[in-house]
């Protein structure tokens, strides 16, 4: 899991998540510059309505390593966070399977799951959203498990799918 959080409300949410599903491990995008205070917070809003990349650092986990990489990410003015931008284009041959989950004020989530398809090149397996509100008072808990849940059976699913290999076939 890849998580960017400005607020740390998507830290949390991707934390719960990992309790939830305990062999997950979760890497951090963080911004090379701090942003504070509303001339910060009001950089991070035109990053995303212009679609512009930050410089971001990642700590954590290769996602070449993984199956499928859940990408943690808050919604900025109906758009994907910037420092996720950021991270999708410079490592974006490294993504296997990608889910998305957006944390949003109240509306958004499909653009930036439009624009982690556009960026990566294919749909992403897995979406959904949750509000701040519902991070913030737990309520998301149990959608948030049935997520997991869902993507974990998808994956084992599809590799459970493959072919053994070269196998006679009848005539």
């Amino acid at each position: 899991m890849v998580v960017f959080s400005y607020s740390g409300t998507c830290t949390r949410l991707a934390k719960l998540l990992c309790s939830q599903q305990p062999d997950w491990q979760m890497g951090e995008i963080r911004l090379a510059q701090t942003r504070t205070g509303n001339a910060g917070y009001w950089r991070c809003v035109l990053d995303s309505v212009l679609r512009r990349q930050p410089l971001v650092h990642y700590e954590g986990p290769f996602p070449r390593d993984f199956e499928a990489v859940v990408l943690v990410s808050p919604i900025w003015a109906f758009s994907l966070a910037g420092p996720m931008r950021s991270f999708i284009t410079t490592r974006r041959e490294h993504l296997p399977d990608v889910a998305v989950i957006s944390v949003m004020g109240g509306a958004g989530a499909p653009n930036a799951v439009a624009e982690v398809a556009r960026l990566i090149g294919r749909a992403p397996v897995m979406r959904t959203a949750f509000t701040m509100d519902s991070v913030e008072n737990g309520s998301c808990e149990q959608r948030l498990r049935d997520f997991g849940n869902a993507l974990r059976a998808a994956e084992e699913a599809k590799h459970d799918a493959q072919p053994d290999g070269l196998a006679p076939q009848a005539a």
